[in-house]
């Protein structure tokens, strides 16, 4: 937990992520890295030096094998606030529009019930827990799929929502995550989509995966050469001392 902590500690440093007063909003999906987010921001709490507030939020999509109660105790035993916004998301994306690459209607209809209930929560800020490996997976689909270099940034002012996002975990690797998650026993919560598991994204893990067999600095390669880029949002507001 000390590792996944200090580079969230220098992650948030690097790009003040966090301010005195702030409210935030942490997507917490049910997944382990959400899970993980929440309970390090929650740590860390008590050490950095601006005064803060949580809440997780968790977006219900309205699939019949979520399981409520196993979210109900994980929010419990951490003893922070937190919002259960029920949707029917499921039933729009399947029944509905019936769509048949059903993950981006069903992302952009997520995060819109998620900032719209962290409004109405008198939230001025959210947290997603994308993590390293994330920002490259993201950048690999950018350029195979969309034919342009992109990928989220750390920080993100979302004017048309008022709200900004922060993504705490940026330098932290998915195998640091993983190895965390197991030493704390966290178990996923599967939010019941029939298509978890079968989508670009993972695509490109696996080719990265390959790729990572022959080249084992591959992965820290392409993050560095994000953080060189002229990418939106990516460059350091703070070049100091982590806090």
């Amino acid at each position: 937990m000390q590792k996944v902590l200090s580079r969230m500690r220098k992650a948030i440093t690097d790009y003040n992520m966090i301010s005195h007063g702030d409210r935030i909003a942490v997507g917490v999906s049910g997944g382990k890295d959400s899970q993980l987010l929440l309970m390090a921001l929650s740590e860390l709490r008590k050490f950095l030096p601006v005064k803060f507030e949580l809440i997780g939020i968790t977006v219900a999509l309205g699939f019949e094998s979520f399981d409520v109660n196993k979210l109900l105790k994980f929010y419990n035993n951490l003893d922070e606030d937190y919002h259960i916004e029920d949707t029917q998301i499921s039933r729009v994306v399947f029944e509905v529009r019936k769509e048949k690459n059903p993950c981006s209607l069903c992302a952009n209809m997520k995060r819109g019930a998620f900032y719209q209930a962290a409004k109405s929560l008198g939230c001025n800020k959210a947290a997603f827990a994308h993590h390293m490996d994330d920002v490259i997976e993201t950048l690999i689909m950018s350029l195979l799929y969309e034919g342009r270099i992109h990928t989220f940034s750390p920080v993100t002012y979302l004017d048309r929502r008022d709200i900004t996002l922060i993504r705490p975990m940026i330098y932290t690797e998915e195998k640091m995550v993983s190895a965390c998650v197991k030493a704390l026993g966290l178990e996923a919560i599967k939010s019941g989509c029939p298509v978890d598991g079968n989508t670009k994204r993972q695509n490109v893990k696996e080719l990265l995966a390959l790729l990572m067999k022959e080249n084992k600095h591959l992965k820290a390669n392409l993050f560095g050469a994000v953080q060189r880029s002229d990418i939106k949002g990516w460059k350091m507001k703070n070049q100091g001392e982590p806090l």
